[in-house]
Formats: structure tokens, sequence, C-alpha cells
């Protein structure tokens, strides 16, 4: 049974910190791509950034460059959050992608100002 398991989120000021985690389990996924997505109230989900199993490739929106960070370690991958603006409050999802795609339960992050 694949799982993805996020964590981290929480309630930060605006400037703050945060890194989010994902635990990935119950298959191979050296051939996905791995990501995060964000869904804002009343807005489209969509993606933060992504990156590829060995970390050959990564992607990340306009909005987030130079403030967020994806990477993984083992089985997890980490979204390192910093300088957080309000516009960055939402549910942030695990995400895995390649013939199949898999996402995670979601994560509150909200970001005061």
């Amino acid at each position: 049974q694949v799982q993805l398991v996020e964590s981290g989120g929480g309630l930060v000021q605006a400037g703050g910190s945060l890194r989010l985690s994902c635990v990935a389990s119950g298959r191979t996924f050296s051939s996905y791509v791995m990501g995060w997505f964000r869904q804002a109230p009343g807005k489209e989900r969509e993606v933060v950034a992504r990156m590829s199993w060995n970390g050959a490739t990564t992607y990340y929106a306009d909005s987030v460059k130079g403030r967020f960070t994806i990477s993984r370690e083992q089985s997890t991958v980490y979204l390192q959050m910093n300088s957080l603006k309000t516009e960055d409050t939402g549910v942030y999802y695990c995400h895995a992608r390649s013939l199949y795609e898999y996402w995670g339960q979601g994560t509150q992050v909200t970001v005061s100002s």
C-alpha cells in the first residue's frame, strides 16, 4: 500500500521558516517525480516544487524561487520554506508521479502578518 505522509505544517509569522516532510512508502519511487503542491482557500491546487528522485532535476514555481528548497533523504522528501509570506498560506500536499500518481493527505501552513 503506497503512502505519502506529510508533516511539519503549522502557524508561522511572515518572514519565518517551516520545513515540511513527506515520508514515502509502499513501493520503489526511484522512477518517480516527487513534488509539493499547495491549495489556498478558494483557489486551485498549484505546483510549488518538483524534483526527480535522484535530484538531478528540480522545478520551482516563480512565486517560491529563492525561498523554498525541495530535497530528499532516503524515503523522505522535504520542502524547506524560508521568508514565508502570507500568500504562502494553504494546504500543502506531497505528490508522486510516474506511471501512477499518489497524493498525501495534506498539511496546513498558515502564515500570519
